[in-house]
Parts: C-alpha cells; structure tokens; sequence
C-alpha cells in the first residue's frame, strides 16, 4: 500500500521546497520507490520546485505524470480540477511506496480559498498533512495563532495533520517556536536561512532582462548575498564591498569598472558573485580590453536599465531554491537532517522501512555510518572542481572533517566563485607547510634502505598523493581519497612504500559494491591485481568478505571461473579450485563456492540445475574474479546491462585506508568514497584498540 504525505501551507514563500527535498532524502533511505506530485501548477513555463525534487537520484518518473492540474483550471471549475487530481496522483502512486505531494504555491498571495482546495485533495487522496509555516519576521505567538487558523481549516475539510514546520524562524529562539506551537502532532523548527533566498547571478540577469559578456557561464549559479550600488566615489565602493557582493555600476564608469575587477582579483578584498552594467553603454574599448584580461572567470552582465531601476530589481528579486545552486540544496538538505528526527516523521506518517537495499539506502547507510564518529580525511587534488563540490558536500552534511592539498587562495577563491562553502576544511599547501620537515624525515627513514637521503625526501613529499599518504602515516589525517586525476599507481604506489599491509593480509587488492535495484554485491578484483595466483586469489577473498561485513553485506563467496564445479579442468580452473580451498583452510568460518561460474553463482534458476543444495549458488553476494581482465569487464556489462551503481574501487588490505578513483569520478562518486574511508577509519580504530 502507497503511503502519502501532503505538505500544505496557508502562504507563500514558506519553504516547502526544502521540507520535500528532506522528506525525499529521508524516504528514499529507507523504501526502494518514492515519487513526488504537484497537484496545481502554474500554465505558464515548467514548475521550477518539482523540476528540482525530480532531480533527486531516488526519483526516477517523468514531469508530465507528476503534474495535476493549472490555476487556471482550478479556478474555472474546480470540482473537474479536483477529480483531475485525484485521478493523475492515485496513478502516480501506483508506481511508488510513497508519494510526496506538494501543494499550491499561493503564487506569494495568501488566501483561504486555496488552502481549503488544498485540504480537499489531501482529504481525499487520504494523505496525512505536514503543514509549512513560515515565521520569518513574526513571533512564537503569531504563528501560534496563523497555526491554529490553518489547521481549523484542514480539519473543516477532512484534512488530518500529522506534522507541524515552522520554517525561517530566528535562530536564537527555535525552543520558543517549538514550544509556543503546543500541538498534540509532532513540531519541527527551522532557522531561517538567508542565502536560501539569496538569488544567483543567473535570476538576477533574467530579472534584468541582461546579457552575459564576460565571465565564466558556470559561475552565474553563484548566490548574490549582498547587493552594492557602485555609483560612488571608488575608494567608499571598495569600502563597502562583502563577501558575495553583486555590484551594480553604470557602464560608462570605466574607473569603477577597473577597480572592482582589481578587488575581485587581489586575494585581500572579498570576491564578488557578479557584475552588472547598466544604462545600455558599450564599454570604452581600451576599459575592455582590462576587462577582458581582468575579470576571465567573474561574470559580467550589461543591462539597459537605468541604475535606480536595475537596483529596484535586483532588490525585489528572490531566489529559489530550485534555481540549481549546489550550495543551497546542501544547506537545505543539512537543515533538515539537523533539526528533524526521522523516526519520528516515519512513526507519524506510519511509513515502514523496506526489506530491499537499493543503491540510495546503500549509500545513505554510508553517510549515516561515517557520520556517527566523524573522521579526518585528506583529499590531494585541491585543483579539481570536482573535489571541491565533493568536499563542500560532505562538509555541510558532516560526514568527515577534511584537509584539500592545494594553493590556499587559489583553492578559496575556486570555491567561493564555484558558490561552495569550505571554510570547515583544513588546505595545505605541500611546499610551503610546516608538516613538510617532518613528512620528508619520515620518508627518508622509511626508505633509508633504498638509499633514500632526507634531501631527496623533501622533493617527493611535495607531490601531494606523498604528503597524503605520509599525514596517514603519521596520524595526521585518518584516510585519503585520491584519483580523480591522478592514475591509480600514482595514487597507490605511496601507500605501498609508507603504510604497508594489515596484519595477515599478504597483497593489497581492490572491491566494488555493485548496487542492484534491490541488493548490493561485492566484486573484486577489479582493478588492482592484474592475475592473482590462488594465494594471492585466496586472500583477495578472505579481503572482501571483511568488506562485505563491514559495510552490512552477508558474505557468500563465489570463486568464479569458466567451470562449475568438477566439470571442467584446466590451469586456470585449477587455480580457482586451489584458491577455494586455501579460503576453507584459512577462515573455516566462510562460506565459500568454488569454482564456479557467474550465472550458477547469482540466477537461482541456473543453481538449481548446475550446482543443487549448495548455499552460495545462486545467492552469491562476494563475487571473486580469476584475474583483473575478467573482473573489469564484467562489472562494466553488469553496470551497462542493469543500470546497476558501482560504488568504488575500495582498497582492502592496506593498515590504514587509502582509497582510489576513477579518473572519470562524479561527484558523488568522489562524496561515497569519503564516506567508504571514514568508516574504513572508523573500524580501524576500534580495532586498534581492541588489540590495544
């Protein structure tokens, strides 16, 4: 049975978007299929909140089918609209296990009219409601009292209210807000968040009905969070400046122009998000040409409105927090995990969790599981927009505490202008740090017996995969993630050379977590030991089973080969068959199959016939490969084939973690794998002190 939630409002601008993106977040943990409707939408242009929610990787459904009805159906007969609703949403819910709806937007007019039709389809889609207040410039007691008029109105119409949020309320006085609202349903609080409605440099330049001429198209998602008109004299202009400031300044105002790029550039002034010049001017051609050369990155608008007009827009104009701004949703995603218990939403919305692991919850587990004891992990590659989304991600949703090796200001300014937050991270630049003395006497002790002098030390250790490795060497840092541009040797070869194996492990080898539509499987090797002989083989096995449990994989190991069973013989068969034997002998405690072929290990149709009663045939959940080649091929064509999601590759066998990527890592890619070397840290920890 599909559960729903309605998130209703009796106002604009109280920030249900960034109540459903939690819920979204928060559903999709925990029940394999969860969808999302709007049941009144505006006729004109696509709706920018349910674009955003239908971005979500847990949502996988098609604009049209998640739409009802427009206003202006409402409006001419709303009893058609009404059954409209209902029909598209009870179609919609067919295809989930929950369905978040998401009510009108009042289109920033309040009315009672529309809260009531609003009631009615929660009413009759038997959706439980979350109702969304907003408390931005009001007190505990009024919205009390706004509260107490809108849940009379739900109830009139048959609405029950499961929840209540009081969003944007003053920081200092969330307690206030929660208890003033004394409701006998669950109260949640939010604080108000003012680069939530801070617009990016791309809303303003619609708003100003602008063009781009300078600058770099991908910064336009940079929030706005100050404005500053730059018609005075240039010295109080720069005075004035902050942190994200758009300036507006008429075009002919070459020197205002020139100093505000200067500024923008010169490392002690604050950034600027955007440049806006007004009153239809061409720039003087020798002003910009310094543009030009100045402001490569900084985006520069040119508009034809007059300066009075173009400040009166900018200042009217909200964002939203669909407007694509990484920065936002991660704010708005950390809000909701910090100030929401989800236990309780899913007890009041009577929600039960699923049996099945798909690769969202499989990745949420990950996040949950680094969260509870936050690491320190060490990112190398300072220099990648990518890992700077990454760690501006994983910082904001407390997943590990980081160091970024890189130029500082260069890292900084990247970032600011990129819209990201990094100002938790630790960045270190590898020349000029002071850990380099010591990470170059450590190195040159290490590999004294390879002749290594400390001279010599002192110019390796500032290649930065070196610096990594040494700080968790020396405990300097937990873990490192590295590879999104470098090669896997490259990243590797240090650990190797500094941090060695674990205690009983004998070769470092490589997994995936290959998530399913319902399950997650491990593979291994695929990306480290080119042809593994069965010793090796044997403990590439024994590796990632320890995996397999310790990120909650039941291990059944399947020694994969061309054969299954006795039936067929050769060198490489009988390598298989002597490595599933040394895993018998070394760890009794493991259920094992081998050899054995990849269809017998996980189609329980073709077990039955080629291998009956055995207890990993056809359940196989550790899947090990006879040689790199074999592996990497085939993780490739099960990803290609069955959409499945390959978390990895995940280094096992090394004392302390290091984890590579793949030089065409995502983002996310680059967030899961930090999560996989928190938790690896973690456990080693633990360990080290139970040995202790």
């Amino acid at each position: 049975m599909t559960r729903s939630v309605y998130l209703a409002s009796p106002e604009g601008n109280t920030g249900k978007s960034t109540i459903a993106l939690g819920l979204l977040d928060m559903f999709t943990a925990r029940v394999q299929r969860v969808g999302v409707f709007r049941p009144v939408v505006a006729a004109e242009g696509s709706d920018r909140v349910l674009e955003l929610l239908l971005r979500h990787d847990g949502v996988d459904l098609d604009y049209e089918d998640c739409v009802g009805v427009t206003y202006e159906q409402v409006h001419a007969d709303a009893d058609a609209a009404l059954d409209t609703i209902l029909t598209k949403a009870r179609a919609l819910a067919e295809q989930c296990q929950v369905l978040v709806v998401v009510g009108s937007d009042y289109t920033d007019v309040a009315g009672p009219t529309e809260l009531a039709f609003n009631a009615r389809v929660a009413a009759n889609l038997g959706a439980p409601v979350v109702l969304v207040l907003g408390a931005q410039g009001r007190t505990p007691a009024q919205v009390r009292q706004v509260s107490e008029v809108a849940i009379g109105e739900l109830s009139a119409r048959h609405a029950r209210v499961a929840g209540i949020v009081a969003n944007r309320c003053d920081p200092d006085e969330l307690d206030a807000f929660r208890s003033g609202l004394e409701a006998d349903v669950p109260v949640w609080t939010f604080p108000e968040v003012p680069l939530l409605s801070a617009p990016s440099v791309r809303d303003l330049m619609t708003a100003l009905d602008g063009e781009m001429v300078a600058g770099e198209e991908s910064l336009l998602d940079r929030e706005a969070e100050h404005m500053l008109v730059g018609a005075m004299g240039i010295n109080h202009m720069l005075d004035r400046l902050q942190e994200g400031s758009f300036v507006i300044t008429p075009a002919d105002r070459g020197d205002a122009v020139v100093a505000l790029l200067a500024a923008h550039t010169a490392g002690d002034f604050p950034t600027l998000a955007g440049l806006a010049l007004n009153g239809g001017f061409d720039l003087d051609p020798q002003i910009d040409r310094l543009v030009r050369s100045l402001g490569k990155r900084l985006p520069i608008l040119r508009t034809d409105l007059g300066t009075f007009t173009a400040a009166k827009v900018v200042a009217g104009t909200r964002g939203l927090l669909s407007s694509g701004s990484q920065r936002k949703v991660e704010l708005a995603r950390s809000a909701f995990e910090a100030h929401v218990d989800a236990d309780a939403v899913l007890a009041a919305l009577d929600v039960e969790a699923s049996d099945v692991v798909t690769p969202l919850m499989f990745e949420h587990m990950l996040y949950e599981r680094a969260r509870a004891s936050r690491r320190h992990i060490v990112l190398p590659e300072g220099t990648d927009d990518r890992v700077l989304r990454a760690a501006s991600t994983v910082l904001s949703r407390g997943v590990a505490d980081l160091t970024i090796l890189g130029v500082e200001q260069d890292v900084r300014q990247r970032a600011v202008e990129l819209g990201l937050d990094l100002t938790e991270a630790r960045v270190i630049d590898p020349v000029t740090s002071d850990l380099l003395e010591q990470l170059a006497q450590e190195y040159a002790r290490l590999r004294e017996h390879k002749g290594m002098t400390v001279e010599r030390a002192r110019e390796i250790v500032i290649d930065v995969s070196y610096f990594g490795t040494l700080m968790v060497h020396l405990g300097l840092a937990d873990g490192m993630v590295s590879g999104a541009q470098h090669t896997t040797a490259h990243t590797i070869r240090p650990s190797f050379e500094t941090i060695k194996t674990a205690p009983g492990v004998s070769i470092v080898s490589s997994c995936f977590f290959m998530c399913l539509a319902d399950e997650v499987l491990v593979y291994a090797d695929c990306a480290v030991n080119p042809d593994p002989d069965a010793e090796q083989l044997a403990d590439i096995a024994i590796s990632s089973a320890r995996s397999a449990v310790q990120f909650g994989v039941e291990p059944r190991i399947a020694m994969l080969s061309y054969s299954t069973g006795e039936s067929g013989s050769g060198a490489d068969v009988e390598k298989v068959r002597a490595a599933t034997e040394l895993v018998r002998q070394r760890a009794p405690e493991l259920v094992v199959e081998g050899p054995i072929q990849y269809d017998a290990a996980v189609d329980p149709g073709v077990a039955a016939s080629k291998m009956p009663g055995s207890p990993v045939a056809g359940q196989a959940t550790v899947l090990i490969f006879p040689d790199l080649n074999t592996g990497n091929n085939t993780y490739k064509a099960v990803q290609r084939t069955s959409g499945a999601v390959a978390v990895g590759p995940v280094l096992q066998g090394l004392n302390k973690p290091v984890n590579d990527l793949s030089r065409g890592a995502t983002v996310k890619d680059i967030i899961t794998t930090v999560a996989i070397t928190a938790i690896q840290a973690q456990d080693a920890a633990a360990s080290a002190g139970k040995d202790a």
